[in-house]
């Protein structure tokens, strides 16, 4: 169990323990057990999972347990015996990253608790009665309960391996696991009772084999669209690393929004689903800095107007980069309008209020967050608690209070931990304090995230900031006025993200 931690290796041990005090009644002399449907059950489960350890097959219809077998053992044997049918299955099953031993015995442990219990469950509301003599539709209600058992067993057991495997606070732990369980629960129960109600019929085991067929099929779609996610994951890595070489002084960043962003929409009761989408807005928030040009990305001191109005461009540029890429959804507008502000003085269109997509929201404030409380080369990280400060006293102007309050409750519940994006510090400049207008030393790409500036100033530069010229998008004149606040600019003293 080397490279497990001990806690791990002690949940493991006693679910292990657990597991072989719930099997061990159907081994001891006189129990009766029924060996031969039990053999073929557990051949039934070994040879079901033999394709995804086919290096032809594996491919097509990935891993993992084949759960109708094993819910039609619950339905069919006495709970001790039931709990034997996944064990030879689950040791011989393949281990994606070891060590592989102290996995396989977890997977066993966990498959025979959960089947035990689910036999258990089924006994009590007379399971193996009702499909002995097809007693329709009764004979659902012990096939669902003996589903939820073993969803609810199986599901507290992966909470727990993660609480103390995983650096996952122990409420995170558990976090949309049952709701992510109970509907494939549920259509392998009702494939279970198809089994066990073949195999008691007439013509035998060699009936339930008929429910094998379109088992594999939905196994298979379901892998197709867990290959199809991870495609989705993998375009939008490339697409992240791009963006930090290409702009290396915020490394790191567009992942940390994305987490914050995810942390402000998970206290907004945002769905699974929906919070895919908002991650993938903040971690590609920044992606149209692949269209800026790198000498003014990386340029030191102060930008030019006209840079300016190139760095301005940006949110369209990532909006133009990403808007085929139709797995985004809503993350496409979150990207072309994170900079906009509250007040209807932001970019690229000068929306206000609700008019501007809640996911473009929820990011602005993440991104704020994350740029004041991130160590970068031009100046060091400020303080979570001045971080917070400042956007509550922008609430309302430039953030929405809501996006700003759902991330206090976040941050008291799970804490943040700053980083550092560039590979030098330097000291605080002077200047730096909590409050007031938007600190000298926060480069405003960065900060479309502090307090309104004094109207007409950037960041680096006591120059007055000129009218940015309307333009023309998608046949949309997208006139703005003078520049008012911290998204405006894009200048820095010295290097770094905008």
């Amino acid at each position: 169990m080397v490279g497990i931690p001990v806690a791990a290796r002690a949940y493991v041990a006693g679910t292990a323990v657990c597991a072989v005090a719930c099997a061990l009644p159907a081994l001891t002399p006189g129990a009766g057990t029924p060996w031969r449907p039990l053999a073929l059950l557990a051949t039934l489960y070994a040879v079901s999972e033999w394709p995804a350890r086919s290096p032809l097959l594996g491919r097509a219809l990935g891993a993992g347990s084949f759960l109708p077998v094993l819910l039609a053992a619950a339905l069919l044997l006495p709970p001790a015996a039931a709990a034997l049918v996944a064990v030879p299955g689950a040791l011989i099953s393949p281990v994606e990253h070891g060590p592989a031993l102290p996995r396989r015995i977890w997977r066993a442990a966990r498959l025979a608790l959960a089947a035990w219990t689910a036999a258990h469950a089924a006994v009590l509301l007379g399971g193996p009665a009702a499909v002995a003599t097809s007693h329709f539709p009764y004979a659902l209600l012990p096939a669902g309960a003996a589903a939820l058992a073993f969803c609810l067993v199986g599901t507290a057991l992966d909470g727990g391996i993660l609480a103390v495997a995983e650096p996952v606070p122990p409420r995170d732990a558990w976090h949309g696991l049952l709701s992510r369980s109970l509907a494939p629960h549920a259509v392998h129960g009702l494939a279970g009772l198809m089994m066990a109600v073949l195999w008691r019929s007439p013509y035998g085991w060699p009936a339930a084999l008929c429910v094998l067929l379109p088992m594999y099929l939905s196994c298979w779609m379901y892998a197709q669209y867990h290959r199809e996610r991870a495609a989705h994951q993998a375009t939008i890595r490339a697409l992240v690393q791009a963006v930090d070489i290409k702009d290396a002084y915020t490394r790191g960043h567009s992942e940390r929004v994305g987490r914050a962003s995810v942390l402000i929409a998970r206290e907004l009761g945002m769905d699974d689903s929906r919070l895919d989408v908002i991650r993938f807005a903040g971690i590609l928030h920044d992606v149209g800095k692949l269209g800026v040009p790198t000498r003014v990305l990386r340029k030191d001191g102060p930008l030019t107007p006209e840079e300016r109005r190139v760095i301005e461009l940006h949110p369209e540029y990532g909006h133009e980069i990403v808007r085929g890429i139709g797995f985004l959804g809503e993350a496409r507008a979150a990207i072309l309008h994170h900079h906009e502000r509250m007040d209807g003085s932001g970019y690229p269109y000068g929306l206000s209020g609700d008019r501007i997509p809640e996911a473009a929201r929820v990011v602005a404030v993440a991104d704020a967050f994350d740029a004041m409380t991130s160590t970068r080369s031009y100046r060091r990280a400020r303080p979570v608690a001045t971080a917070v400060a400042e956007l509550e006293r922008c609430a309302g102007r430039q953030f929405d209070p809501r996006m700003v309050r759902a991330l206090v409750r976040a941050l008291d519940r799970h804490g943040w931990r700053t980083a550092v994006t560039a590979d030098e510090t330097a000291p605080a400049p002077a200047g730096t304090a909590a409050g007031g207008t938007c600190p000298a030393d926060l480069p405003p790409a960065d900060a479309d995230t502090t307090a309104p500036r004094p109207a007409g100033t950037d960041a680096d530069t006591t120059a007055p900031r000129p009218a940015a010229p309307a333009r023309e998008r998608g046949g949309v004149a997208a006139a703005r006025g003078p520049a008012t606040g911290p998204g405006r600019g894009h200048g820095r003293a010295r290097g770094g993200a905008r």
